[in-house]
């Protein structure tokens, strides 16, 4: 019977210090195994310097266990932004957990370990120790390997029990730059869509913010202010599109470094009264859903959280054709619209394309990605990672 069997331990690393959809896909995959599969298995995060601590009560809820290095906070009250202060938090990080985590890892021979974030130290710990773990790389973005990483990497993969990427595009590119076995390497999507999540989140209050824009048209993107959601380029974008129509509204949500930035470009464009920044929402999907459509202007992805949910909610959808994930998801154009990356003349293209399509086209584009974003619901994550562990 299998309540007489020892549950199978599966620990998750990820460490972070700011709020990256890392963060979302780590406790959603923890969900997803704790709620299908907790007759068998028991999963628990690792909370190296206290990055875990305001999701307690998430983790009891689900029953996920919380390991806890610190009692307190270790960084807290040390500065997250910029390249410098991220490089230290990061060595800080390294030098803070090297203990604790060598002997959580001993403690618990033959249990798994899922590597999402600062992989550096649990491949090293596995390549210089002899553990009795099964560790799984999680791949979220082609990695930028420098000499010495791309080394280390091919060293330290030899002892891997097996990696996962998010997308194809991400997996073939690393087969064929042979930094990984082929034969240890798998697709597995994340776990993005919390259908009793999204519902319940629906069911809540409506945001006072929300309740200025319910009524009105407006475009959506969503995202981190920073270079890689491309919302410089966005804003320029819709520059030009409100020269032609005064009655677009574009809604950005999220928070960065580039707040201020984007906040002057705005001003000095004079578009305050077409371009909203609404800094971060817990709840996005009253916003989701009552869009007129969902606009990615990202460099990169792998694949983007935010077009998935976005296609669940059935939108029109407009995204970059970037690396290494929008493609795949609108399949090629298929489930919604794609633009050259980066090309303001394609997306203003596209944009016009996109307000334009007749009904029988948008249906088609709107159950395709409807039918695609279930491929990425916790579930299916649940039943591909238990797959490839059995």
């Amino acid at each position: 019977m299998i309540e007489n069997k020892k549950k199978i331990k599966i620990f998750y690393w990820s460490p972070f210090i700011s709020k990256v959809a890392t963060v979302k896909a780590v406790l959603n995959s923890a969900i997803s195994i704790q709620k299908f599969g907790q007759e068998r298995y028991q999963t628990s995060v690792i909370n190296s310097v206290g990055e875990w601590n305001e999701y307690e009560n998430k983790f009891i809820e689900n029953k996920i266990g919380l390991v806890n290095f610190f009692k307190k906070n270790q960084i807290q009250n040390f500065k997250t932004k910029g390249f410098f202060y991220s490089r230290f938090l990061y060595i800080f990080i390294i030098l803070k957990s090297f203990l604790p985590l060598l002997n959580l890892l001993k403690q618990n021979k033959g249990s798994y370990v899922i590597i999402h974030l600062l992989t550096s130290l649990p491949l090293f710990l596995n390549l210089i120790f002899k553990l009795d773990n099964k560790f799984i790389l999680r791949i979220s973005g082609y990695p930028k390997l420098n000499l010495i990483r791309k080394f280390f990497w091919k060293i330290a993969l030899r002892k891997i029990y097996f990696v996962t990427c998010p997308t194809e595009e991400t997996m073939k590119n690393l087969i064929s730059d042979k930094i990984i076995d082929k034969n240890k390497i798998f697709l597995l999507r994340d776990p993005v869509l919390n259908i009793r999540e999204i519902h319940s989140k629906l069911n809540l209050k409506k945001d006072e913010e929300f309740l200025n824009f319910e009524n009105k048209k407006y475009y959506l993107a969503i995202g981190r202010l920073t270079k890689q959601k491309n919302f410089s380029f966005l804003i320029d974008c819709f520059f030009e599109i409100i020269k032609k129509d005064l009655n677009k509204v574009l809604i950005i949500i999220g928070e960065g470094e580039e707040y201020k930035m984007l906040k002057d470009k705005i001003l000095s464009l004079n578009l305050t009264n077409n371009i909203f920044l609404l800094g971060y929402k817990n709840n996005v999907f009253d916003y989701i859903k009552k869009a007129e459509a969902f606009l990615l202007s990202s460099l990169w992805e792998d694949p983007g959280f935010v077009i998935i949910e976005a296609a669940y909610f059935g939108k029109k959808i407009l995204s970059s054709d970037c690396r290494s994930g929008p493609k795949e998801v609108l399949q090629h154009g298929e489930a919604g619209l794609l633009f050259k990356n980066n090309s303001k003349e394609d997306f203003l293209v596209q944009f016009e394309k996109l307000n334009n399509l007749n009904y029988t086209k948008l249906n088609k584009m709107k159950i395709q990605a409807k039918k695609i974003s279930k491929n990425y619901t916790l579930f299916n994550h649940f039943k591909s990672i238990i797959k490839l562990i059995n």
